[in-house]
């Protein structure tokens, strides 16, 4: 497990890393790529649970409001909200009297879906189309997985008092704020290397990121985990060796895009 894991990092974060760096459409396409897994992920749970939501639509949704996002940003938003919305309703409807008794909650289900992972997971495209974007998306975005890792580290060696007993029974508290200590520390470190290309940039804000990230981050950890507990799958697919699915890799990446592009917007642009 652990040598397929390390595997699968040696071949993709360079690749990933490139695609962040050169930006643009290749970018965009790449992080729509990775939503319309997970949310296809997402369907897959529900319907394991009971539920039957319209993986159409919420694969679609996503795939529509990430490419409107990478094309216009929030203009027109509202439109295609409400669009996807309507449509959702109307399938929904169709649903019920096609003798689908959940139709109800599967249009909360299938909204779910399409506001959660398609809409706020987009910010990560915004947050890479902020002016220095490359630099702060390369903040934001290692500061959530040193806190994470941080977490796991410092949890695995000191660990004793359960953070999430029902949601995630291993997680503990000692491994949360291990993560923030070790985010924050390395994130400084961080800001002050990318200060050699992007001379704004303060140890300071470097702080106030790697903290932010530290504290919030883990709760889109365990949002995902509680979609897999409520089925009681492990992961949300095996698509990753040795990571579970795409939707396990970025449960995390969904708060921090979306955090971590509105601080840098309302605080330092």
């Amino acid at each position: 497990m652990l040598k397929q894991r390390l595997l699968v990092i040696i071949f993709l974060v360079p690749i990933g890393i490139g695609i962040v760096a050169l930006g643009g459409i290749l970018f965009s396409l790449l992080i729509t790529a990775i939503l319309a897994v997970a949310s296809w992920e997402y369907v897959q749970l529900a319907r394991k649970g009971g539920y039957q939501p319209s993986l159409w639509l919420v694969v679609g949704g996503t795939i529509v409001i990430s490419l409107t996002r990478t094309f216009f940003q929030f203009d027109h938003a509202d439109l295609i909200i409400s669009v996807i919305v309507l449509t959702a309703m109307f399938v929904h409807l169709l649903a019920y009297e096609k003798g689908v008794d959940t139709a109800g909650t599967d249009f909360a289900v299938t909204l779910g879906g399409i506001l959660y992972i398609g809409w706020i997971g987009s910010y990560l495209i915004s947050l890479r189309g902020l002016p220095n974007g490359l630099w702060w998306f390369m903040l934001v975005m290692p500061a959530a997985w040193l806190a994470d890792s941080g977490a796991y580290l410092f949890g695995s060696r000191f660990g004793k008092h359960q953070f999430s007993p029902r949601i995630s029974p291993r997680k503990t508290w000692e491994g949360y704020f291990g993560g923030i200590l070790f985010g924050t520390v390395c994130t400084i470190l961080f800001a002050a290397l990318w200060q050699i290309r992007m001379p704004s940039l303060t140890l300071l804000q470097g702080l106030f990121i790697g903290l932010l990230m530290g504290i919030v981050t883990p709760l889109g950890d365990l949002a995902e985990s509680v979609f897999k507990r409520q089925v009681g799958e492990k992961d949300s697919s095996n698509l990753i060796p040795g990571h579970g699915g795409f939707f396990d890799r970025i449960d995390s990446w969904i708060w921090a895009g979306v955090i971590g592009y509105y601080l840098v917007s309302y605080l330092w642009i």
